[in-house]
């Protein structure tokens, strides 16, 4: 499977006789998949056509897609003049001129600026032929910017799985470490006893029995063998969807995988109890964070 990041631009171009149709596509990060078409008011018709073909071709993003027409064809300016409605209005000038006793030159340009006097109507074209022409710059377009989605995707899938490799090295760090914890606990809490009960008559057997029950407690609370297994298993769910086959976007889901990456890493260093595997939880999410951020980039 091909990743793609959701950030890319293309350009394409189509023309015929009459027309040159040029296309800018550019797409930023978003949650959703959102297309907005821009292009002269005179060829609205293509606008839904256009969105149809972007949103078949690109999954997620914010997607901008910018279309000019040079156009040398007689039909596409057809100006016309009402001018009907212009006598109206230059008799109903006259009129308020002799009513009022007002003088003054009626100008052509007043009469011009008048509404529906000059007016520019879009003739009958053949919809079906234009809308092909500007299919066909838009598949140009998105095909470049496909292929720079694709470029952009495979740095960003190659960098996040450094990052897992990193977080594979200090879990195990932090998993070796851990199990030493509670004998090194241990060991503390029973010199630490050593030097408060020298001296005194205290029966051994009883301060050992809170000794062994203290241990228990702090055993069960400072595991971490749970979240280290969970956390082992997203990495790997990580690798098999950055290297797995299909078509279907993937980017949710790695969205999602992190968040319970983050979930084990926080639970983790809320249970260390030793400075060298907070240190290492500290490295270990400092890395999970930078994952975050590069698939925020993936369709």
């Amino acid at each position: 499977m091909t990743i793609k990041s959701m950030t890319g631009y293309g350009r394409g171009e189509s023309a015929s006789e009459s027309r040159t149709v040029t296309v800018e596509i550019r797409s930023v990060n978003h949650r959703y998949c959102e297309v907005s078409v821009k292009l002269p008011s005179k060829y609205a018709f293509v606008e839904d056509a256009v969105k149809t073909l972007v949103k078949n071709k690109v999954r997620r993003g914010k997607i901008d897609v910018n279309i000019q027409v040079l156009s040398t064809a007689d039909e596409d300016t057809d100006v016309q003049v009402n001018k009907p409605a212009a006598r109206q209005y230059f008799n109903s000038l006259r009129e308020l001129q002799r009513g009022f006793d007002v003088t003054g030159d009626i100008s052509l340009e007043l009469l011009a600026s008048m509404p529906d006097v000059i007016k520019s109507v879009r003739p009958s074209v053949d919809e079906d032929a234009i809308s092909a022409i500007f299919l066909s710059a838009v598949s140009a377009a998105l095909a470049n910017h496909d292929d720079m989605r694709s470029a952009e995707g495979m740095h960003l899938s190659s960098d996040i799985l450094g990052r897992a490799d990193i977080l594979t090295e200090k879990l195990a760090l932090v998993e070796a470490k851990a199990d030493t914890v509670p004998a090194a606990y241990a060991k503390r809490l029973e010199e630490r006893l050593d030097q408060l009960l020298s001296g005194n008559v205290v029966d051994r057997e009883i301060v050992d029995q809170r000794v062994a029950v203290e241990l228990a407690v702090f055993a069960d609370k400072a595991t971490i063998a749970e979240e280290i297994t969970r956390l082992r298993s997203h990495i790997a769910q990580l690798h098999k969807l950055l290297s797995g086959s299909g078509d279907e976007p993937i980017g949710k889901k790695l969205d999602f995988l992190v968040q319970e990456m983050n979930r084990e890493a926080n639970t983790i260093g809320s249970k260390a109890n030793d400075i060298e595997i907070t240190e290492n939880m500290l490295e270990l999410k400092s890395e999970i964070e930078n994952i975050r951020e590069q698939v925020q980039n993936i369709c």
